[in-house]
């Protein structure tokens, strides 16, 4: 077993692995997979293909450089698109305690204690000062 790990260590040496490129792929394809078992379609089941051997083939090229290109090109679309569900989530869990307001200024989001009423809240990035009203 050992020699076989040895092996698997020596094959991806200057390799470049996994990223976060790869598990968005491996997610599409088990996802492909799943709607293939509803609608059986020869297009879903060859889309899926294309996407685990385009997968396979990032995970063992060894063109470094263009695979962190991808990668990063990856992350400009996906991060905007992950920060606005985990805020929407974020906001979802903090209804009871908490109100989220948009600075005018600078337009940040701010987390702000539940408390009805008028209030002067100061923006820690610009320190705009704007009055907010929590109603409920």
């Amino acid at each position: 077993m050992k020699d076989f790990k040895n092996k698997l260590i020596r094959f991806m040496y200057g390799r470049y692995g996994t990223d976060q490129l790869y598990i968005a792929a491996i997610a599409l394809y088990f996802i492909l997979v799943i709607a293939y078992s509803f609608i059986r379609s020869p297009i879903i089941i060859g889309l899926s293909w294309v996407v685990l051997i385009l997968t396979f083939y990032r995970t063992f090229s060894k063109n470094i450089y263009k695979r962190q290109r991808e990668n990063q090109m990856f992350l400009k679309f996906w991060n905007p698109i992950k920060s606005k569900f985990s805020l929407t989530f974020r906001r979802l869990k903090d209804i009871k305690t908490h109100r989220y307001r948009t600075c005018p200024h600078c337009k940040k989001v701010l987390r702000l204690p539940r408390k009805t009423g008028n209030h002067t809240v100061t923006c820690p990035a610009c320190r705009n000062d704007f009055k907010v009203k929590i109603k409920f």
